[in-house]
């Protein structure tokens, strides 16, 4: 048996021995590398016998043939073999592109990034045409380097301008590395070409969006839905996309097959947050809630998501819960990124429940102990904050809002704090503000029948605004009663 497979070798080897040669169609010599490429699954040897047999003769200098078996090598992982190959493809022509090429994608198989982009730099140094070779660069140092990889994509570009390949490459580096405006640009070269696949047209789609391109992003979506109605991405996209532009009855249609007619969606937290924003927006407080948890779940590094599920509450005049919610967010923030801020519209939650109007939700002594809760927490900003009028504004009217009747004059303290942190300004943004004090203060001395303070103060506000109601009718009541 030994004797009739070597005689058969021999016959096989001799065969096609004599059918190629360096300058033999590739047709020809295919049917060699093909018979070794089964061969060497279930005799290595014998493929190798053959593989010698192939490139003897003329055959030394055919780099192609050569090329081809120390491919079939390399898929078979036979590295003694594959480097045998191409160092005999070296001596037939060792400046042949092709060559190094190979050898940069033998290098990464083996993750060395660095030599691979040696190698594809050596084959352009051997022909500056040799395109496949920087679009082999570039994608090995998509990750690694992006910056690298986009440069020698540029080389590109500047040789061969209408290389498509070049396009759909610099998309992808600068899609990966967030740089959708680029990323747009680079697509739009290639996009309504045979070379996007469906996939390019999806990532196109969603650089549009990250790009804040919302009616373009979604004319694609759209277009992506006529074909596949039940697409999961141009769904979401063109959820996202509506929500952006504020067309929530037309957002809620895509949410619903989004959220309740496509099987096995893998949701994300950002799915949940846009839904929570809709029904935010449809002023379904509760659903808002609901979807902000869900986002919160999935990703509680977010947590803005906690500030969100806060609002939506406090929208939904559920201050309890909306404080809860608050205070959730601020613990949660990184101590460096905790602010006075946090603690000024903590204070702000405090009073809009102080002067909620919803007896039912919020009974007379749960705005009291609201108001006085306030009161402390914009005392703190004051301190905190000495070179900020808010503090003593935002003391002004919770202690307005403890003392209605004006019977006590509690506010009086801080708003004329407050019109002597401003006054000296002189600036116009401030105007609203100190007529708000003049107001209160004028009220108030007028309640003390102190007329001539209380006219002062009518005819400050007269002299920022000439128009104001309630000042000519405060000033016309006084004169009527003779003061």
């Amino acid at each position: 048996m030994k004797i009739k497979s070597r005689f058969v070798l021999c016959c096989v080897g001799l065969l096609f021995a004599g059918m190629v040669s360096a300058q033999t169609p590739a047709a020809e010599w295919q049917a060699g590398v093909n018979q070794v490429k089964e061969l060497i699954k279930t005799d290595p040897k014998q493929a190798w016998d053959m593989t010698e047999d192939l490139v003897k003769g003329k055959n030394k200098k055919n780099v192609d043939l050569i090329l081809a078996l120390t491919q079939v090598y390399r898929e078979a992982q036979k590295d003694e073999q594959m480097n045998e190959l191409l160092e005999k493809a070296k001596k037939a022509d060792k400046q042949d592109p092709r060559i190094s090429l190979l050898e940069g994608d033998i290098a990464l198989d083996k993750k060395d990034v660095g030599k691979a982009c040696q190698l594809y730099e050596q084959a352009i140094y051997f022909d500056p045409n040799c395109y496949e070779a920087y679009l082999k660069y570039a994608r090995a140092y998509k990750s690694a380097s992006p910056s690298q990889a986009i440069a020698k994509l540029q080389e590109l570009k500047q040789i061969a301008p209408d290389n498509l390949e070049a396009d759909k490459a610099l998309a992808e580096v600068y899609y990966a590395n967030n740089r959708f405006g680029d990323a747009v640009k680079a697509y739009a070269n290639f996009i309504h070409t045979d070379l996007a696949t469906e996939n390019d047209i999806l990532s196109y789609a969603f650089a549009l969006f990250l790009n804040h391109d919302f009616e373009a992003s979604l004319e694609i979506a759209r277009k992506g839905l006529e074909q596949n109605p039940n697409h999961t991405a141009f769904n979401r996209l063109a959820m996202y996309n509506n929500i952006d532009l504020k067309r929530y009855d037309e957002a809620a249609t895509y949410a619903d097959v989004f959220f309740n007619k496509l099987k096995d969606v893998n949701y994300s937290g950002l799915d949940y947050r846009y839904y929570g924003a809709l029904l935010n927006a449809q002023q379904n407080y509760e659903g808002a809630v609901a979807q902000y948890e869900k986002a919160y779940e999935l990703d509680s590094a977010s947590v803005e998501l906690l500030q969100q599920i806060s609002d939506a509450y406090a929208s939904n005049d559920d201050y309890e819960k909306a404080i809860d919610a608050y205070k959730k967010y601020c613990e949660a923030l990184p101590a460096e990124e905790r602010t006075m801020e946090n603690t000024f519209q903590l204070g702000r939650l405090y009073y809009s429940e102080g002067t909620a109007t919803d007896t039912i939700k919020v009974t007379r002594e749960m705005r009291q102990a609201a108001l006085i809760q306030a009161d402390t927490i914009f005392a703190e900003v004051a301190v905190e904050a000495p070179d900020s009028y808010l503090g003593n504004f935002w003391r002004a009217r919770t202690n307005s809002a403890i003392d209605p009747e004006t019977t006590q004059g509690l506010a009086k303290p801080y708003y004329e704090k407050v019109v002597e942190m401003l006054l000296p300004k002189n600036d116009a943004r401030y105007n609203r503000v100190i007529i708000e004090c003049y107001k209160y203060l004028g009220y108030y001395f007028l309640l003390q029948s102190d007329y001539e303070t209380s006219k002062d103060y009518w005819n400050k506000i007269l002299a920022i605004d000439p128009n104001d109601t309630l000042a000519k009718t405060a000033l016309e009541g006084i004169e009527k009663e003779g003061h």
